[in-house]
């Protein structure tokens, strides 16, 4: 967790500083290194000091609009959460606990996923409530099967 370090100076540079001394020429390309990792931990990653989860998922989502693939990115913020809120997968039994623990982690996704593709994350939030995944279900990536049914690869 940084202390408001993370804001001062060029933030972006150091960013992309830290990847160049990491041998990768982008996030994105950081980032799929390391599938299903939150962002505060990819942050930590990058600066523990002076890098926050915010600016990492803000960069992805700047790559993400230039390669024209953000509907990958919000599948990716999803899977992220997902494993923050979820590290053992879709629960097995819905109590109080596990409604909490899923609601937060798709609360989280639709919080940081853009404007464009809010209706879309409605409608895969009203899919995953009526047809829960299997328990144990822990997406490995965007590219999961069940993502791609819920999100498909629709640039909005």
């Amino acid at each position: 967790m940084t202390d408001g370090r993370s804001w001062q100076g060029n933030w972006k540079v150091r960013i992309q500083e830290r990847l160049q001394e990491r041998g990768f020429k982008s996030l994105t390309a950081f980032a799929e290194s390391r599938p299903a990792v939150p962002f505060v931990q990819l942050a930590e990653e990058l600066g523990k000091e002076d890098v926050a989860g915010v600016q990492v998922l803000r960069g992805l989502l700047a790559e993400a609009e230039r390669r024209k693939q953000v509907t990958r990115f919000v599948r990716d913020v999803f899977v992220r959460h997902l494993a923050f809120s979820l590290p053992n997968g879709w629960p097995a039994v819905m109590d109080d606990r596990s409604r909490f623990h899923v609601a937060k982690a798709i609360a989280y996704w639709s919080t940081d996923a853009p404007e464009t593709h809010q209706e879309r994350i409605d409608r895969a939030r009203a899919a995953l409530r009526a047809n829960p995944p299997p328990p144990g279900w822990r997406p490995l990536g965007p590219d999961d099967e069940l993502l791609l049914t819920l999100l498909p690869d629709e640039e909005a």
